[in-house]
């Protein structure tokens, strides 16, 4: 069986033992196996994993631009299987999607770009430069109508799409690796209008994504895809805070960052998940203990006076201190865990 979780709400995308096959000339390639999970409307719901996990093919089989091999994906409680191509046509304009490379019409203005899927479904001229105008100003980029994507910043371009996105109208957008090739900056900003879209509209938002820091930032739930499978789904915080599965370990540690300790010694991993004020804890810890640690990582953010992040610290030989030191960290309510080389 697949990871699933129930709830009493009425999910939006409801996918039940989802299975996919590519027959390809070398052999079968197994994509997704034994997929099930729950979206519930409002929220910012995170898919991750990394490269070749199965991530894309998931979100395409969302919206059914590729048909599962088994199982079952429902939408607002249609079966996306037994609709006829015009019903799952109608279907698609309730799923905005936006992708890493934007996918933006070239020859076609700002404007033109936000109003093409309007023409496609043959919304008058005048009430979709309307609508289009709304979305843009939205997104910040009334300035821009007449402009071609090609004068526009990757950040500008990602902003276009996503009005685009929007214009008709959708229940959920879906958002493919959206901000992997935006600068740390300009991906800050997308995520921020992405949350206040969500706030605004709300609608549901899907985020596909390889990148932790993306799912920390902006999702509520998070379901954690490696080899085709998803093997972990929950809350954000509770993922980030105990990753229950080496993938997800994998993904919260930063690729690259792997902890190597010396033999025998004890170390603990500090999670700062804004439930305490942003103080300089380790360093009072090494004052009121006069012991000193050795910090063989951290990853800490300022947020709003708020300490988010983790640190994994190499405790004192001496058992005794080491105990009371974490004992020391749990009252200050903080989650500490000790681990062993990769976190």
């Amino acid at each position: 069986m697949g990871v699933s979780e129930i709830s009493t709400e009425q999910p939006i995308i409801r996918i039940e033992r989802l299975g996919k096959v590519f027959h390809t000339s070398s052999g079968d390639v197994s994509a997704l196996e034994d997929i099930s999970l729950q979206i519930y409307q409002g929220e910012i719901f995170g898919i991750i994993g990394m490269s070749g996990a199965g991530k894309s093919t998931l979100v395409r089989c969302i919206n059914f631009l590729e048909q599962p091999t088994e199982g079952t994906v429902y939408f607002d409680g249609k079966d996306l299987s037994k609709l006829s191509k015009r019903e799952l046509y109608k279907i698609r304009q309730s799923i905005g999607m936006i992708f890493q490379q934007f996918n933006l019409l070239m020859q076609r203005t700002v404007l033109s770009n936000v109003c093409f899927p309007l023409e496609i479904a043959n919304v008058p001229k005048r009430k979709a430069r309307e609508k289009a105008e709304q979305l843009l100003s939205m997104v910040g980029l009334i300035d821009k109508l007449h402009a071609y994507p090609a004068q526009l910043s990757g950040g500008q371009r990602q902003r276009v799409a996503i009005a685009r996105a929007l214009a008709t109208d959708p229940k959920v957008l879906l958002c493919d690796e959206a901000t992997s090739a935006l600068d740390p900056s300009t991906t800050r900003d997308v995520l921020k209008l992405l949350k206040d879209i969500n706030k605004r509209l709300v609608i549901t938002i899907v985020v596909i994504t390889h990148e932790m820091h993306v799912i920390e930032e902006i999702c509520n739930r998070v379901a954690i895809i490696d080899d085709s499978r998803i093997v972990e789904i929950g809350r954000v915080e509770d993922v980030f805070t105990n990753p229950k599965t080496s993938a997800a370990r994998r993904l919260v540690f930063p690729e690259g960052h792997a902890v190597k300790t010396a033999p025998g010694s004890r170390c603990c991993r500090i999670v700062f998940d804004g439930s305490s004020a942003y103080e300089p804890i380790i360093a009072e810890m090494v004052l009121d203990f006069r012991q000193l640690v050795n910090i063989l990582f951290a990853d800490t953010k300022n947020i709003d006076g708020k300490a988010f992040g983790q640190i994994v610290i190499q405790l004192p030989d001496n058992e005794i201190i080491a105990d009371r030191m974490i004992e020391y960290l749990r009252e200050k309510r903080l989650a500490v865990e000790e681990v062993d080389g990769y976190v």
